[in-house]
């Protein structure tokens, strides 16, 4: 008896002997290693793997798998806590752990605690068993006596190998969104930030991917995606030290954010998702396209979008009851299923007709629409077409009535005079204050009240956070308002669509300046660019394509010249750029000639006919338009195989150009397929009705007859 009783207690008073913590999509592994009283680490991320042994038995990484400052400060970190003692150093060790299930994923929970303080983090995985996508974040808990400081709070760390690894990211500006970067990893640190504090998509996005195999290549090669999911200010950093290991940190940006947790509260991070695949670029674009399209990562990401005119680019601010009826009327012959009225519709006291006034007035302007909103949307209907309407709800002008009445609700701080923006009266609302929350969410809700048969919202931003405080925010807490601003309009956009899950929003901010996964789950698609140039967009498109599915990339066929550049350019060539996304139009359809006319009118058709492919499909990159080449590929296939899209763009023009060989992807090796170009215009090519093995199309490929500076072609393929 007191040898059994020996034995209990020397067991009882044994560690916890070390735990595999594998985190698997179907395709995926992320192996975590973790022992009481020690740090959780990361031991492999890549290819499943089904034995454990053979990872530590050719040890390639061992990293804390949320390092925070305080024990080994000389290394880059995710975590740094000012406790309610002063004491700036954090120490976490593994305390539990614990799985849950999903209706589409696995959820792990590892909780770690200070070794000292009443300090607790739990580190969460999300793994998809619908695609090869896991989701990181922290829940961050406060149980100490006194408030403590978050001082940075990422939400993941990983780490890679260090080798010939490349960092793949994405930059731009205003019209020229979504440009990319390629550059090798070398010893120093990397950085993309965004402070914009109102739309992170415009300058650096919030995404990136690492090739593990060299310089970047789009079908081959073991590649690591990183995409955060969140709408403010970010910071990702990948830190080189020595030569053995890439560390990457991404989260929150915490400059000017420091976050104070009262006793008994906590703060959720943002979900940083990875994606690998030894695929190239395209395999990881793949899987985010799977994972947004499945999971609700884009609202309704399984509905098939409609084709709509948008009346922006055809009248600008000057819209009226005849004029919308007219634009109604010409989209309705092209075979369009939707009409958008864009921005000047509202305005009582100050009348929008110029873009300084009026912002927060969400009342009819009874002089441009004298039988009122209600009657367009009845008018839309008249014709079987949805209705649509434009809004920016988080801004106001200094000449508005809601600014007269309202200054405190503006981004600022009470002792600053306010920077304006667009039209020299712009201004932002504070997100972080409930009562514009509900202000917010009125707009949307009286729009729903008054035209309750609207379809669609275009919700715009723009205008950033220049005036840094806030009215509502305390003395204390005004290094809340970066983040604050956020969750606040989180909230917004989750009560909205908890009342209206089935309206579809459109993300739009100044063009692609909200492109990012911490909106999408609220919005069904964005505006990728308010430059609507064909040329332009290839690139735009090609970039965003990286990490977004088609079904949520608006793209338009506007007027030629184009408004933007002033280029001119075929309108077969526009519409064939514009339907490898959710396609749409911007312009005036009386402005096309008769031939025109009847040519948008079957290439509209067309797209109803593959827009399941499109908007549904597995996109594979081919021939990238910045290969410099002048000529650009891409393809759509359904997840049978059975059928595909083919597109081939050339945009440039020079004596004796060289011509390449189209070579097509995704396809069944062992299936033959027919092809068939649709809009045709000219003879035949030579592949026309043929049949040819998916094989050969992937291996050898095809030659494509394309002539002129803007000539390109849509190519069915049917599997036999």
């Amino acid at each position: 008896m007191r040898l059994s009783f020996l034995l209990l207690a020397t067991v009882a008073a044994m560690p916890m002997l070390a735990k595999d913590i594998l985190v698997n999509t179907p395709n995926t592994t992320l192996l975590l290693k973790a022992e009481e009283g020690k740090p959780l680490h990361v031991s492999y991320y890549g290819e499943r793997i089904s034995s454990v042994s053979q990872v530590y038995d050719a040890f390639s990484l061992w990293e804390e798998a949320y390092p925070a400052f305080g024990a080994g400060c000389q290394e880059i970190t995710a975590l740094d806590v000012k406790h309610a003692d002063g004491n700036m150093s954090t120490e976490l060790v593994y305390r539990s752990d614990a799985q849950q299930a999903e209706a589409n994923a696995t959820v792990y929970t590892v909780t770690l605690k200070d070794k000292i303080y009443d300090f607790e983090v739990d580190v969460c995985y999300r793994a998809y068993n619908n695609c090869d996508v896991i989701e990181t974040w922290t829940v961050i808990r406060n149980n100490e006596k006194k408030p403590i400081v978050l001082q940075k709070y990422a939400s993941g760390f990983m780490p890679f190998r260090q080798g010939d690894a490349w960092v793949t990211h994405q930059h731009g500006s205003w019209g020229a969104e979504s440009q990319i970067t390629e550059e090798p990893l070398k010893a120093g640190v990397f950085e993309v930030h965004d402070m914009n504090g109102a739309k992170n998509a415009v300058i650096n996005r919030p995404n990136i991917m690492v090739s593990l195999d060299g310089k970047p290549r789009e079908n081959e090669g073991r590649v690591v995606g990183a995409v955060l999911c969140w709408s403010g200010n970010f910071r990702m950093t990948i830190d080189t030290e020595g030569k053995r290991v890439h560390r990457l940190v991404a989260g929150i940006n915490e400059a000017h954010s420091q976050y104070e947790l009262k006793k008994g509260e906590t703060f959720t991070t943002p979900e940083l998702a990875f994606a690998y695949s030894n695929e190239g670029m395209g395999g990881v674009s793949r899987s985010y396209h799977r994972w947004a399209r499945l999971n609700n990562k884009v609202h309704n990401g399984q509905q098939l979008r409609k084709i709509l005119l948008n009346s922006w680019e055809g009248v600008y601010l000057n819209v009226s009851q005849d004029g919308m009826e007219k634009m109604m009327d010409g989209v309705k012959s092209l075979g369009g299923e939707l009409f958008v009225m864009d921005d000047g519709w509202f305005g009582d006291k100050y009348q929008r007709s110029v873009d300084d006034c009026a912002l927060g007035d969400w009342v009819t302007d009874t002089r441009k629409l004298p039988k009122g909103v209600p009657a367009l949307e009845k008018a839309a209907a008249s014709r079987g077409l949805k209705w649509g309407i434009w809004i920016e709800p988080e801004m106001t002008n200094t000449k508005s009535e809601l600014y007269e009445k309202h200054p405190d609700w503006i981004v600022c701080h009470p002792a600053r005079t306010p920077i304006t923006g667009r039209g020299g009266t712009q201004l932002i609302l504070d997100m972080s204050n409930p009562k514009v929350q509900d202000f917010v969410f009125g707009v949307v809700d009286n729009i729903m009240k008054e035209t309750p048969n609207t379809y669609y919202i275009k919700w715009d931003a723009n205008f950033e956070i220049h005036n840094f405080g806030s009215h509502y925010l305390s003395a204390d807490n005004q290094s809340h308002l970066y983040v604050d601003y956020h969750l606040g309009l989180k909230k917004t956009l989750e009560r909205i669509r908890a009342k209206y899950p089935d309206l579809v929003i459109q993300c739009c901010a100044s063009g692609g300046g909200r492109v990012n996964y911490g909106l999408m789950p609220y919005f069904e698609e964005f505006w990728v660019s308010d430059n609507t140039d064909a040329q332009q967009r290839l690139f735009i498109q090609w970039g965003t394509s990286m990490f977004f599915p088609s079904c949520a990339m608006a793209q338009h066929v506007s007027a030629s010249p184009n408004h933007q550049t002033g280029r001119v350019i075929p309108l077969k060539f526009r519409f064939d750029v514009a339907m490898t996304g959710r396609l749409g139009m911007e312009m005036k359809p009386s402005d096309l000639n008769e031939k025109e006319t009847e040519f948008a009118r079957k290439a509209v058709q067309t797209y109803k006919d593959i827009r399941p492919i499109i908007q549904q499909g597995n996109l594979y990159r081919i021939l990238s338009p910045y290969d410099k080449t002048g000529f650009c590929s891409e393809m759509f296939i359904t997840d049978d195989k059975s059928e595909a899209v083919f597109f081939a763009y050339k945009f440039e023009q020079y004596v004796d150009l060289f011509r390449p060989r189209f070579h097509f992807a995704g396809l069944d090796p062992n299936a033959t397929y027919e092809l068939t170009e649709l809009n045709r215009q000219g003879g035949a090519d030579h592949w026309e009705g043929k049949r040819i093995t998916g094989t050969f199309l992937m291996k050898q490929g095809i030659e494509i007859a394309l002539n002129g500076q803007f000539a390109s072609k849509v190519i069915k393929l049917k599997k036999i």
